[in-house]
């Protein structure tokens, strides 16, 4: 018997990108992402500048992704948006589409949730990619949020350790600003860290209790160290660049593996699988393929594309809630803040 075919159109616009995909089933037919280089002038991402361009860009995202995934709009079983968490006016005009769109073709809407969407973007169906078996150890690890969760099903999730102020993206990025980087620094830092010494200039790790997270005080001690050596040497940030970025990039990495060796330890749960923008660091990943010999795990890494922002992890969450008839109503509400 023939596997029914449901088609997913999947909108993604939580920030500066404008993102649509197409999926059948578990499969992604076209992932289409229109960025936003504006942002970069001004060192950061800019809300009322992302809200408009997402209303320029909304529209030919979709009709391309419908294009290259060769169906019609009459094709579609239905419509995943992100709900939140995010920036409010970028998310209503990626909400406020998928509702005019659902009600014209009058198909399923699906609301979703942006961080579980980066969870579950493992279960998106790759050649040669191994998807993870419940129950697995989630770190998601963005510009906004560094959690670590526990996901026991598609529906079964609990958060059991998050940052208490900055996200790990956060902490690279503001790293990289103190270095005088330009936006966004983290894929800066990662690579001139390629290229020094990480055990150059030793960072205090802080002392957080549990399996939460802080990177405040990391920011706070990186921008003092720079502070003080560019005073007894204004050359010091050229000249020891690749080192700094290098050993930057190692404190944050061994922050983040305390934990989830400490969260492995806690629940009896080896299988590790990583999201969010930042996942897309070399440094993590090398990090994380070395742990499955190290420690005995099993590691997933999802492909470049499916860690930053992207409707394509919209789509595949949009589908499993497809199946399981957990739709949402017209007069649901996007979130700058969601519950997870």
């Amino acid at each position: 018997m023939l596997e029914k075919k449901i088609y997913t159109l999947a909108i993604e616009s939580s920030c500066d990108d404008t993102s649509a995909a197409i999926l059948c089933n578990d499969i992604v037919l076209s992932n289409i992402v229109a960025r936003q280089a504006i942002h970069e002038e001004y060192g950061g991402v800019v809300p009322e500048l992302a809200s408009r361009a997402h209303q320029q860009n909304i529209v030919p995202v979709v009709d391309v992704a419908i294009k290259k995934a060769g169906i019609t709009k009459e094709d579609l079983n239905c419509i995943a948006f992100t709900q939140g968490p995010g920036l409010m006016g970028s998310l209503l005009v990626g909400g406020s589409f998928a509702k005019s769109m659902s009600m014209a073709l009058d198909i399923p809407l699906i609301a979703i949730n942006h961080m579980k969407a980066h969870i579950l973007a493992h279960f998106i169906a790759e050649d040669g990619y191994e998807k993870p078996t419940f129950p697995f150890l989630a770190l998601t690890i963005s510009g906004g949020h560094t959690q670590i969760v526990k996901v026991t099903s598609f529906f079964d999730m609990e958060i059991i350790g998050e940052t208490t102020d900055d996200a790990v993206g956060e902490a690279f990025d503001k790293s990289a600003k103190i270095l005088g980087l330009p936006y966004p620094g983290g894929p800066l830092i990662d690579k001139f860290a390629q290229e020094g010494n990480p055990k150059a200039f030793p960072f205090t790790k802080p002392k957080v209790p549990g399996l939460n997270f802080s990177f405040s005080g990391l920011k706070t001690q990186i921008l003092y160290f720079i502070q003080k050596n560019v005073a007894q040497n204004p050359n010091f940030i050229e000249e020891n660049k690749a080192d700094i970025c290098a050993s930057i990039q190692h404190t944050i990495i061994q922050i983040l593996m305390d934990k989830l060796k400490l969260a492995v330890a806690e629940t009896g749960i080896n299988q590790i699988a990583i999201g969010g923008g930042v996942s897309a660091n070399s440094g993590i990943r090398t990090t994380l393929k070395e742990a499955e010999k190290k420690y005995g795990w099993k590691t997933y890494i999802p492909k470049f594309e499916y860690t930053t922002d992207n409707a394509a992890m919209i789509g595949i969450v949009g589908y499993y809630n497809f199946l399981e008839e957990n739709f949402s109503n017209a007069d649901v509400v996007s979130k700058a803040r969601i519950e997870f």
